[in-house]
């Protein structure tokens, strides 16, 4: 859908973000990677989670997809948690919280507001299977997962639509910056 670099336009209007997936990866290479070898044998080499294997493993197969996600989210909402303290102590308007299954773990609860990033279902099919390693199989076991598209955007407050480009998903991200900080010029 465009989600991380809708994120990186939002750092670029000086709002502080926490990226869910980059805490994830910095969990697989830490804490967390002893603790999925464990339950997961044989998915961590040197010290650090072999994202493919554990994917193997887990797409498809929902009793380990709950297994791995009770692992990692107490993990991830404790890097979130430091994150939103942090930005409180320095008295930051806003942040973004940039989660991939908001709705579906119940993340929104947490929000003010929420913004979806949305994208056709062309765009969106055509940007993941361009991923390496993705195929039409593990694409559909992701949407399986995940709430519909149609739905988030149902709920969502903001949305912002990537497949109109770029520079009109920039403009919004603008105009909502300024809507959410009530013109209060930001800086990095």
């Amino acid at each position: 859908m465009g989600k991380s670099t809708t994120a990186e336009m939002f750092r670029t209007e000086g709002i502080p973000v926490h990226d869910s997936d980059a805490a994830v990866h910095n969990l697989y290479r830490g804490k967390a990677a002893p603790l999925i070898d464990a339950e997961f044998p044989g998915t961590v080499t040197n010290g650090s989670v072999d994202r493919s294997r554990l994917g193997s493993i887990v797409i498809g197969n929902s009793a380990a997809m709950r297994k791995l996600e009770s692992i990692v989210h107490p993990l991830v909402a404790e890097d979130r948690d430091i994150f939103l303290n942090e930005a409180r102590e320095i008295g930051a308007p806003l942040v973004v919280l940039d989660v991939p299954l908001l709705y579906e773990t119940g993340g929104d609860k947490l929000c003010d507001k929420v913004l979806v990033v949305t994208a056709s279902a062309d765009v969106q099919r055509q940007r993941v299977l361009a991923r390496p390693g993705m195929t039409v199989e593990k694409l559909e076991a992701i949407l399986a997962s995940q709430m519909p598209d149609a739905e988030k955007r149902r709920r969502a407050d903001f949305l912002v639509d990537t497949g109109m480009g770029m520079p009109a998903a920039s403009a919004t991200v603008r105009w909502i910056v300024a809507r959410l900080c009530g013109g209060r010029q930001m800086s990095e």
